[in-house]
């Protein structure tokens, strides 16, 4: 089974060509993270597999983003004991795999290993997204990259981390979501529309909809789901963002640009 976090769409795309060449289940961890919110009593708290469990997901400071090791915590897992971790970057992933170990730990799962897999920048809060075309080669690579991991996967056997850094300072993850992991500097400009695009994405249902006008209410994980997937590119960070091409790839591989209208199965895919 692939569980898969996505603001973007990058840790997305990555698990679903995982799940074709493994011929595993897709799960959506956004999707499930908004049933546990809207609907507790229907949601998915419980997981089956008989091949091993793979958690594709983004890179949060060097680390497995607190939402998806929340969510983790907050699920059973049944039948194999195996759990492998794709992190997507836009560099390197530092120590995340001791991060990944001591999750696994307290599941009582077996910690299979971790891998990073280079995608498109895509935290325009504080960077820049590469130009289309540069885009479109960094994604090539990728595939080719989980080709060769879902082999290994198949096979049962570990994944290393070709991109493990120096470990981080702990201090350092506790600053970043102290001083960055917030929705204080989200505004809208005059071209929103109001088509609930932005709303429709947020994993932890931290957006609504006000007299037409996005309102966010401080649950936030800065997955950046709202200011990249606007149509009309509404969405500002402060002066953070100004001036920034927003990416956003969808799941068919192909990337908002120009901006595309909003489709609604892109709420059920993120």
């Amino acid at each position: 089974m692939v569980l898969y976090f996505s603001g973007t769409g990058n840790s997305r795309y990555v698990a679903g060509i995982l799940s074709k060449l493994c011929g595993d289940r897709l799960v959506s961890i956004n999707r499930t993270m908004r049933e546990r919110k809207l609907d507790p009593y229907n949601a998915a708290y419980s997981f089956q597999s008989d091949g091993p469990f793979v958690v594709v997901c983004p890179t949060y400071c060097w680390h497995i983003p607190r939402v998806v090791e929340a969510f983790l915590l907050d699920s059973r897992f049944v039948g194999s004991r195996q759990m492998y971790f794709l992190l997507t970057c836009g560099s390197g992933t530092g120590q995340a795999a001791a991060h990944a170990g001591q999750i696994c730990r307290k599941l009582e799962m077996e910690f299979s290993g971790l891998a990073s897999v280079r995608m498109p920048e895509n935290y325009i809060c504080l960077f820049r997204a590469p130009d289309a075309d540069e885009a479109v080669g960094i994604i090539r690579a990728a595939k080719t990259q989980v080709e060769t991991l879902s082999g290994q996967i198949l096979s049962g056997k570990p994944i290393r981390d070709s991109n493990a850094g120096p470990a981080m300072p702990e201090l350092l993850y506790r600053q970043f979501y102290r001083h960055f992991v917030h929705d204080r500097r989200f505004t809208v400009k005059d071209s929103c529309t109001g088509c609930g695009t932005c709303a429709g994405l947020c994993p932890l249902v931290n957006i609504s909809m006000l007299h037409g006008r996005p309102v966010w209410g401080g649950n936030c994980t800065q997955c950046q789901a709202c200011i990249a997937a606007c149509p009309t590119d509404a969405i500002e960070f402060g002066r953070r963002s100004r001036g920034k091409r927003r990416y956003y790839l969808y799941a068919s591989g192909l990337q908002k640009f120009p901006p595309e209208p909003s489709q609604p199965e892109h709420f059920r895919d993120n």
